[in-house]
C-alpha cells in the first residue's frame, strides 16, 4: 500500500515595477492611469489604456510589456507571449519580460523553455531575487534538484527573510532524502512566519516520513488550524492517522478532504487504503477506482487497487492492474514487490516465469546502485559474529511470533545482534525482543543508500532481511551490499530476485534436493525446521473436540482468502459433500465486507454447497480470542499452492491438525515442512484425490481426533517447530557456515 502524501511549493511571479525612463507629460499620465487600474484589478481598462499608447507609440516597449502583463492576468497566455515577444524584439534587455515568459511557460508545462526565459533574465538582473526562485521551481519541474536548490539558495543569499524559496528549498531536500536539512528549512520558514500553514504543513510530511507520527500530527492539525479549508492538509492527517492505526478517525479526516475538494484524488487514494485495512473491501475498491477515474496514470494509486483485488481474491484482476502500474513506472520497487507477491497466489503459475520475474526486479534495483560496498571492516571478535535483522515486523506479527522465543536462546557469545526497522509501529512483543539486540536503529525515513551506509559503517557481517516482498520491505538497500554475507529468511517463501542476495535460509523440505534452480539466492538448509514458533505469552485453555458437542465434524481454515483460490474451493466442498454433517468455518479480516463474504458463499453454493455450511467470520484483534476460535475446529484445512504457516503452527498448539497437500515450490512446501516437523506426517496428502480422502478418513475417527486433541499441544512443544534452544544451536551453526565460506572464498 502506498499512501500518498505531498509536499507543497510555491511559485512567484517577478515584479511587475514601473520602469526608470517612462515618458512624462500626457503620455505619461496615461501609463500612470493604465497602472492604476491594472493594479486595482480593472484590466480591460488597463488594457484599452496600454492600447492607446501604442497607437501612438508603436514602437514603446514599455506599453508592450505591460499589456502582456495585463493579458497574462487575464489568462490570455499566447497574447501575452506575443506581447512580451514584440517588447523584447524592441528592447533585449528587458529583464521582467524574459521572466514573465519564463512564468508563462511554466504554466503551460514547458519548463526547459521557463528555464532558459529565467536565466536570460538572470543574465540582466543577476541580484533579482524572485528570478533565482523561480528558476529553482523550473528546475525542479524537471527532476534537476541539485541546481534547483542552488537556484533556491541563491535566491535566499539576496533576500534571507524570503519565505517561500526557504520552503521550496525544504521540499527539494526532502526529495532528495536529506530530511533533517529539510525539516530545518521549514522550521527557519516558521520562525519568519509562524502562520505559514504550508509550511506547518510540510514540516508534518517530513515527521511522518522520519516516523515521528505524534509530532507529524501536531504539525498537520496547526496548519488545519490556520487554514481550516486546506483539503491537503487534512489528507495528510489522514496518512498519519492511517499509519497510528486510528482508522475510524483517518477515514472520516479523508471525507473532510473531500468535502472541501471532491475531485482530489490523492485523497480518494488515501480513502481507499484506509478502508481496505479496515476491512471495508467494496468501499476501497470504489474510492480508489474513483481516484484513477479521475487521473488514470497513477502508478502508486494502481498499486493500490491491485492490493485490494488481491485481498478481495481476485488475483488475475490484481496482477494485470500492477502490470499497469509498472507500465506507468517501470522502475517502482514496491509495485514489482506487490506483484512478485501476489504471483504466489496464482494455482498455476510456473515456478520458472516467477523467477524471471523476481530477476528483472533484481536487475532493476542494482541499477539504481552507482557503488556498491566492496570492502567491509576486520570483525572486532573473531569469536562472535555480527548478525543484523531488518524487517518492518518486530512486533505482533507472524515474524515477531517465529522471532521471539529463538531469540532469547541466541548464545551472545557466538552471535550480537543488530535490528534495522523499517517500520515506525511497536508494541509489547517489541519491547520483549528489543532488549535481545546489542543495537535497534531504525530505517524510516532513511534512503536506501543512508540505510546501507548505516549498516556498513556498523560492521554487519552477515545481513538478513525477513520481509521478502512483503510490506515494507527493504531489498533495495541490500543491493548496495553493506554486508559480506546477506541473507534472506522467514518473511517470504520464494526467491528475492537480487542477485546480492547470498543465501536463502530454507530447510530440507520447504527446498528438497532439486529444487535450487528456483532461486537465485544460494540455498542453505538448517537440518530440520526453517521455523521456530513462539507459543502465546498467555496460555489459551484446549478446549474438548468440537465433534463431541454437535453432531458432525468442523472443518476450517483462518488463512488469508487469497489463498482460497477455485480449485482449493473445489476440493473443499468435494470433503463437505464427503462428510455428512460436516461445516467449515473460515476466519479472516476480509469477512467483515458483507459483500466479499456473499462472493465465497456463492463460490461454494455454486458446488452444491448451503451458505449455512460455509461460517465466515472477521478476525479478532486480541490474539487470546483468535486462538480461542481454534476450540470450534475439529481438524483445518490448509489452502494450496500458498499453504499457511501461522495459521497452521497455531493450529496445532490448540490441539487442530491439518490436512495438507505436497506441492512442488517452496510456498507450497510449508505445510509439508510444519507436518514433518510436528510429527504429523500422516496428515501429508500427495495429490488432490488423497487430500479429498485424508480429510474424509480423519474426519471418521473422533477418538484419533480426540487423542490428538489431548497430546498435540505437548507433542509440538518438543517437537523442532518449538523447540528454540535447539533451533538457535542449529540457525548459529548456518550463521557461522555461511560466513566461514566466505572468509574461505576471500
Amino acid at each position: 500500500m502506498a499512501n500518498k502524501i505531498k509536499l507543497r511549493r510555491k511559485s512567484v511571479q517577478p515584479k511587475r515595477v514601473p520602469r526608470a525612463g517612462k515618458p512624462g507629460g500626457a503620455e505619461g499620465d496615461v501609463y500612470q492611469e493604465a497602472l492604476a487600474h491594472h493594479l486595482a484589478g480593472r484590466l480591460s481598462r488597463a488594457e484599452s489604456l496600454y492600447r492607446q499608447i501604442l497607437l501612438l507609440a508603436p514602437g514603446d516597449p514599455e506599453a508592450q510589456y505591460r499589456l502582456g502583463n495585463v493579458c497574462m492576468d487575464q489568462g490570455r497566455l499566447d497574447e501575452a507571449i506575443s506581447c512580451y515577444r514584440r517588447a523584447l524584439n524592441l528592447k533585449p534587455d528587458l529583464a521582467e519580460a524574459h521572466g514573465n515568459l519564463g512564468n508563462i511557460f511554466r504554466a503551460q508545462g514547458k519548463p526547459d523553455e521557463a528555464e532558459t526565459s529565467y536565466r536570460r533574465a538572470l543574465e540582466l538582473r543577476p541580484d533579482f531575487f524572485v528570478l533565482h526562485y523561480n528558476l529553482g521551481n523550473a528546475l525542479t519541474d524537471q527532476g534537476k534538484q541539485e541546481e534547483a536548490a542552488a537556484s533556491f539558495r541563491r535566491a535566499l543569499d539576496l533576500k534571507p527573510d524570503f519565505i517561500q524559496a526557504r520552503g521550496n528549498l525544504g521540499v527539494v531536500l526532502h526529495d532528495q532524502g536529506k530530511l533533517e536539512e529539510a525539516a530545518v528549512c521549514f522550521r527557519r520558514a516558521l520562525t519568519l512566519d509562524s502562520g505559514f500553514a504550508e509550511a506547518h504543513c510540510n514540516l508534518g510530511k517530513i515527521l511522518h516520513d522520519q516516523g515521528k507520527l505524534d509530532q507529524a500530527v501536531e504539525s498537520f492539525r496547526r496548519a488545519l488550524a490556520l487554514r481550516p479549508d486546506f483539503a491537503e492538509a487534512y489528507s495528510h492527517l489522514g496518512v498519519a492517522l492511517h499509519a497510528q492505526g486510528k482508522l475510524e478517525e483517518a477515514v472520516d479526516v479523508f471525507s473532510r478532504a473531500l468535502a472541501l475538494k471532491p475531485d482530489f484524488v490523492d485523497a480518494h487514494d488515501n480513502l481507499g487504503n484506509a478502508l481496505h485495512d479496515q476491512g471495508r473491501l467494496a468501499e476501497a475498491e470504489a474510492s480508489i477506482r474513483r481516484a484513477l477515474a479521475l487521473k488514470p496514470d497513477l502508478p502508486d494509486t494502481g498499486s493500490n487497487l491491485g492490493n485490494v483485488l488481491k485481498d478481495l481474491g481476485k488475483v488475475g484482476e490484481a496482477m494485470e492492474s500492477y502490470r499497469r502500474a509498472l507500465e506507468l513506472e517501470p522502475d517502482l520497487p514496491r509495485t514489482h514487490s506487490n506483484l512478485l507477491l501476489c504471483s504466489n497466489y496464482m494455482p498455476d503459475r510456473k515456478v520458472a516465469d516467477y523467477l524471471e520475474e523476481a530477476c528483472c526486479y533484481g536487475r532493476m534495483v542494482a541499477a539504481k546502485v552507482d557503488a556498491p560496498f566492496t570492502d567491509w571492516p576486520p570483525p572486532a571478535s573473531p569469536a562472535r559474529l555480527r548478525v543484523g535483522l531488518v524487517s518492518g515486523d518486530f512486533r505482533t506479527h507472524p515474524v515477531g511470533f517465529f522471532l521471539e522465543n529463538f531469540l532469547a536462546e541466541l548464545d551472545p557469545d557466538r552471535i550480537e545482534l543488530f535490528a534495522y526497522s523499517t517500520h515506525h509501529q511497536e508494541d509489547a512483543l517489541t519491547a520483549r525482543i528489543r532488549p535481545r539486540f546489542k543495537s535497534w536503529k531504525s530505517l524510516v525515513g532513511r534512503s536506501d543508500l543512508d540505510a546501507a551506509r548505516l549498516i556498513h559503517n556498523d560492521v554487519v557481517q552477515v545481513l538478513f532481511d525477513l520481509s521478502g516482498h512483503t510490506r515494507h520491505n527493504r531489498l533495495p538497500v541490500f543491493a548496495w551490499r553493506p554486508a559480506p554475507v546477506q541473507v534472506s529468511w522467514l518473511g517470504y517463501s520464494a526467491s528475492t530476485g537480487v542477485a546480492e542476495i547470498d543465501y536463502l535460509l530454507a530447510d530440507p523440505h520447504v527446498v528438497p534436493p532439486g529444487e535450487e534452480s528456483h532461486f537465485v539466492e544460494t540455498i542453505q538448509r538448517l537440518p530440520e525446521s526453517y521455523l521456530c514458533f513462539s507459543p502465546p505469552a498467555r496460555e489459551v485453555e484446549i478446549g474438548p473436540l468440537p465433534a463431541t458437542r454437535r453432531a458432525g465434524i468442523t472443518f476450517g481454515s483462518f488463512n488469508n482468502p487469497a489463498k482460497i483460490n477455485e480449485q482449493v474451493i473445489a476440493l473443499w466442498a468435494k470433503i463437505l459433500h464427503g462428510v455428512p454433517g460436516s461445516r467449515l468455518i473460515l476466519k479472516a479480516g476480509q469477512f467483515m465486507d458483507a459483500s466479499f463474504s456473499e462472493i465465497m458463499h456463492q463460490q461454494f453454493l455454486t458446488r452444491g454447497i448451503a451458505p449455512e455450511r460455509v461460517l465466515l467470520e472477521g478476525f479478532d484483534n486480541r490474539r487470546e480470542d483468535h486462538l480461542a476460535a481454534y476450540n470450534r475446529i475439529d481438524i483445518a484445512l490448509d489452502p494450496f499452492p500458498y499453504n499457511g504457516t501461522t495459521t497452521s503452527a497455531e493450529g496445532l498448539w490448540m490441539g487442530v491438525p491439518f490436512v495438507t497437500r505436497r506441492g512442488d515450490r517452496f510456498i507450497a512446501h510449508v505445510g509439508e515442512s510444519i507436518a514433518r516437523n510436528a510429527g504429523m506426517d500422516d496428515w501429508i496428502a500427495g495429490d488432490d484425490g488423497e487430500y479429498v480422502a485424508k480429510a474424509a478418513s480423519f474426519a471418521a475417527d473422533p477418538d484419533l481426533l480426540s487423542g490428538l486433541r489431548a497430546g498435540l499441544r505437548r507433542q509440538v512443544s518438543t517437537s523442532p517447530l518449538c523447540d528454540a534452544g535447539r533451533f538457535a544451536r542449529n540457525f548459529e551453526a548456518a550463521v557461522w557456515e555461511m560466513w566461514r565460506r566466505f572468509e574461505a572464498a576471500s
